[in-house]
């Protein structure tokens, strides 16, 4: 029996024997979860901040809108993700004296972080969408705010959903920091199995496969809705 396979039997043994197996689905659930709703939260939040920055600075308040945006987005963008949620986590929560799981935490901390780079890529989505869309909402007396969430955003969503697609598996991907605050996720699985099996060599090569499957299984699902949008617009 080659040295591979001894290790093999090991990790099988942690992994279905012990049921590290359960452990390794309650990682990914977790992963994806923290995932997903960041993205939500990061959507939201990029949106608006998309939608303030392209906003007419004829009024003192757009400009002041705008500053606070530049500051939110350069402070998300210039620090690593794993800074933040140290900090939020060890520092700005206790001393606000607010107690948050450390799941809550981090789908929060990856929400504002996405958020940041969300609003990037939305403000070039929107300013792709022909300037005449919004000229003819207002023609027919449309507020700004009704014509950009109505007409020219959900045109702008189409423009940027590859975009889109590639900040979601940066997001997948950026999850396995969630360890450092505690939360449970593949590498805290995969490690559980690696310690009680005393090799890593197996556990790690099996979440490298699973990280692996999940951005695949994304980037098909993307490119089925762009296929599905492209079909819409021809029809109409």
């Amino acid at each position: 029996m080659g040295n591979f396979d001894r290790k093999l039997i090991k990790f099988w043994e942690i992994f279905y024997n012990n049921k590290g197996y359960i452990k390794v689905l309650e990682g990914l659930k977790n992963t994806l979860y923290i995932a997903i709703l960041g993205l939500v939260i990061g959507i939201i939040i990029g949106t608006l901040i998309a939608t303030v920055k392209v906003m007419p600075k004829y009024k003192k308040l757009p400009r002041i809108l705008n500053a606070i945006c530049d500051f939110y987005v350069g402070l998300f963008r210039g620090t690593p993700v794993v800074v933040q949620l140290l900090v939020a986590y060890y520092v700005v929560l206790p001393l606000l004296g607010i107690n948050l799981s450390a799941l809550t935490v981090c789908v929060l901390v990856f929400g504002l972080n996405s958020g940041a780079y969300v609003s990037e890529i939305m403000r070039s989505g929107i300013m792709s969408v022909d300037h005449g869309q919004m000229e003819a909402g207002r023609a027919l007396g449309l507020s700004y705010r009704v014509t950009m969430l109505k007409i020219v955003i959900p045109q702008a969503v189409k423009n940027i959903l590859p975009t889109l697609g590639n900040e979601f598996i940066a997001l997948i991907k950026e999850t396995s920091v969630v360890s450092f605050v505690g939360a449970a996720d593949l590498y805290v699985a995969f490690s559980y199995i690696g310690t009680n099996s005393y090799e890593f060599m197996v556990p790690y090569l099996a979440m490298a496969l699973i990280y692996i499957a999940l951005v695949m299984i994304i980037a098909s699902l993307i490119k089925v809705m762009e296929r599905r949008l492209r079909k819409s617009d021809r029809r109409n």
